[in-house]
């Protein structure tokens, strides 16, 4: 058997802490080698357990999760899930372990539906496995790790040609679609961008109630507007939509106009909201007037879609490895033929700003 993903779990409450270790230990690549009630706890037994991920809580006695980040990553760097029930609110703590160098932030898991809790069981278990996987710390071995079956976007939206267009335009849109490490990477893309630019849809996988603030907090240090995606909503030039965390969002057209409908649906790629999703319909409704970009982010979502724009005539873009933080989006959409140019990702902003005055 390859080498499991080792991960000490810290948090305060017992309940969560078995919670996590239940969820975690039900995928074969993963093992919880030891967990804490406190950060100070914790790195007593971690000096010996050496651990390849922790989850870490923010609100704690004795230490708070987020002086104990900064500490960690700048003394031992070790790839860090924060798992906190203030990224419900999407509190600007949170920001702040971006900032101090979490790779991920999830909800806690909590009772409720099985559908609920099912797929907070994918979300942590792919959190865990991307953190693994990021520039952090090397993996001494690739893993290969069980996954559970992936739904595409079909279940949003059925495979076609061109919608069928009856007022031409040229007014191009750019869809964007990031994951672990794209907090970051969005917020230099788009300050980057002038107030002229074309509308924008972004796709980046986030917690359910994440995205507002995080929206909002682009929205205070862009030239553009950057707002969370509600469904009707006009791609304005200078203006940014995010999709919530936990919807769809899917480009429209009507007459020379393009909107955003946001929708709920399955997990597709084994996210909600999904960039397949968003790059499907971005290939039916736009075609040649879009520019697609696929930047940082563990798995694959998104790379069908960027081909299915590629293929209608849409001008696409990848993240290249050395800005990436997980180079697992950008890569599999690089496989799958839908790219047309790498670059890395202070340059990306420029190149969609010169194509789409082309």
């Amino acid at each position: 058997m390859s080498r499991q993903i080792r991960v000490f779990v810290i948090d305060d409450s017992a309940l969560v802490r078995q919670t996590l270790t239940e969820i975690l230990e039900s995928e074969p690549d993963i093992k919880v080698i030891g967990s804490a009630v406190d950060p100070i706890a914790a790195a007593e037994k971690m000096r010996e357990l050496a651990p390849d991920v922790i989850t870490l809580d923010i609100e704690m006695p004795r230490m708070d999760g987020l002086t104990f980040l900064r500490k960690l990553m700048t003394q031992h760097p070790i790839p860090v899930v924060v798992c906190s029930s203030l990224a419900v609110d999407g509190d600007e703590t949170t920001f702040r372990a971006f900032e101090y160098g979490a790779v991920e932030i999830i909800t806690k898991p909590k009772l409720g539906t099985k559908k609920f809790l099912e797929e907070s069981r994918v979300r942590i278990c792919d959190a865990v496995r991307a953190a693994a996987q990021s520039k952090l710390r090397p993996i001494s071995a690739t893993m290969p790790m069980k996954v559970a079956p992936k739904l595409d976007a079909d279940v949003m939206l059925a495979k076609a040609g061109p919608a069928p267009i009856n007022f031409r335009t040229t007014e191009k849109v750019v869809l964007v679609g990031a994951s672990t490490g794209g907090t970051e990477a969005l917020q230099k893309f788009l300050t980057a961008l002038p107030l002229d630019c074309p509308g924008i849809a972004v796709v980046q996988h986030m917690p359910e109630n994440f995205t507002a603030a995080f929206a909002k907090r682009l929205d205070s240090i862009c030239r553009i507007t950057v707002k969370e995606a509600k469904d009707n909503d006009t791609l304005l030039r200078g203006q940014a939509l995010i999709a919530p965390g936990s919807m769809h969002m899917l480009l429209k057209r009507s007459g020379a106009r393009y909107h955003v409908e946001v929708k709920d649906g399955p997990l597709v790629s084994r996210h909600r909201p999904s960039v397949d999703v968003l790059f499907r319909s971005g290939a039916r409704y736009a075609g040649k007037n879009a520019v697609g970009v696929i930047m940082t982010g563990m798995g694959d979502d998104g790379a069908k879609g960027l081909r299915e724009m590629h293929d209608a005539g849409a001008y696409t873009i990848a993240q290249d490895e050395a800005s990436c933080v997980v180079f697992g989006m950008p890569q599999e959409a690089i496989k799958a033929g839908g790219v047309k140019k790498i670059m890395p990702l202070t340059a990306i902003a420029a190149e969609v700003v010169r194509f789409c005055k082309d």
